[in-house]
């Protein structure tokens, strides 16, 4: 036994992102994760490089733990064999549209007939019964309909996406604790349900959660928009390079001001008071700002680190895979995928003293466990 799912059995008829992200969450604590694909397989497979065709970067480091089969689930045997595999199903994760489920006849309505104690977990755009419902959804789409370009927008360059697929995995992360939450009902009630996961509503639910702001009260007690974020946000030019630094605490204030003789910053009345920091954040950073370009960017690792304020130097990405620390925790992992050859892995994070998740299995040729799964 291997990871706290071991024996859950999971269908994954997801694409691109949130769905198998939500999906290898589950097959890393130990599911037996089914991906199933059309034919011509999900099209993450095909971005980025790949040795062998269909095997891209973001394919492995989001299936992987899964067996894969192809089905036309337009045709009848394709969709006979779906129904055999949701016949012994714990849970189906599914972003495929809602109207497209219920043309196949695989909506939720359609599997409990079969098999009344399936999880069914729906992740959709936006939620069912508002105007958006049959919008497509993409990352870059939710996140600008939650906001995040605009809230970059007042930064260096105008409004721009967060570079990585923040919509899509947070989602997908969300997907998971849901399939979670109900598989623990279910062992206590021996039912199963239909859980619908939007990602509108999760992007927008992480979103006004920093940046309501005054909104949050009846009636409105001020801005929305928590300045710090939206506005100053950013790592520090230094004198020869950049510094990453964080300020919270009276204490951390006090050292840092004292670092360069400028404690009188602090008497100013703007300033002296967690509150009128907060309200007074851009004049404040902009004064932090032009101090930290006086000196070194090893001068100031040094002295923060002395005085006990947090920071860090500014990585890359290249920076990050031969991070020291990665490397000592033993983040990566070098394993022989049959297709690709050598592939740097990443481990499952976190640290079990019981049932440790991980994966057991590579990211899956298209339909290759067809003649493992399916019947003959």
């Amino acid at each position: 036994m291997t990871g706290p799912l071991h024996g859950v059995r999971v269908v994954d008829l997801t694409t691109m992102l949130s769905g198998p992200c939500a999906a290898q969450t589950l097959a890393e604590m130990g599911a037996d994760v089914t991906k199933v694909e059309t034919p011509e397989g999900d099209n993450l497979r095909n971005i980025g490089q790949s040795r062998s065709g269909g095997m891209g970067p973001m394919h492995l480091h989001a299936n992987r733990g899964k067996r894969s089969v192809a089905l036309d689930l337009k045709s009848e045997d394709g969709r006979n064999a779906f129904i055999g595999l949701i016949k012994d199903a714990d849970v189906l994760i599914c972003n495929v549209r809602t109207k497209a489920m219920q043309r196949l006849r695989l909506a939720y309505d359609d599997l409990r007939a079969i098999n009344p104690t399936l999880i069914y977990v729906s992740i959709v755009g936006y939620g069912s019964g508002g105007p958006y419902s049959d919008r497509p959804a993409y990352d870059d789409l939710i996140q600008a309909a939650v906001g995040i370009p605009s809230l970059g927008a007042s930064q260096e360059g105008g409004a721009r996406y967060a570079p990585i697929a923040v919509a899509d995995r947070v989602t997908g992360m969300n997907a998971a604790n849901a399939a979670l939450g109900a598989l623990y009902h279910r062992l206590r009630t021996g039912e199963g349900q239909h859980v619908e996961v939007a990602m509108f509503e999760t992007m927008a639910f992480m979103v006004l959660s920093d940046h309501m702001g005054g909104r949050t009260y009846q009636p409105q007690l001020g801005p929305t928009v928590f300045e710090r974020y939206a506005s100053v946000r950013r790592p520090f030019p230094t004198l020869d390079g950049v510094v990453c630094l964080l300020l919270v605490t009276d204490k951390q204030w006090k050292a840092f001001f004292d670092l360069v003789d400028r404690g009188n910053v602090l008497e100013d009345e703007r300033f002296s008071t967690v509150s009128g920091r907060t309200h007074n954040t851009t004049a404040l950073y902009k004064i932090v700002a032009e101090l930290v370009a006086t000196r070194t960017t090893d001068w100031w690792m040094q002295e923060l680190e002395r005085v006990d304020i947090p920071a860090v130097p500014l990585a890359t990405i290249d920076s990050l895979i031969d991070d020291p620390h990665l490397k000592a925790v033993g983040f990566f992992d070098e394993v022989e995928h049959p297709s690709e050859g050598p592939i740097r892995a990443m481990r499952s994070t976190g640290r079990w003293s019981k049932s440790q998740p991980a994966p057991d299995r590579p990211a899956p040729r298209l339909g290759e466990h067809n003649e493992q799964i399916l019947p003959r």
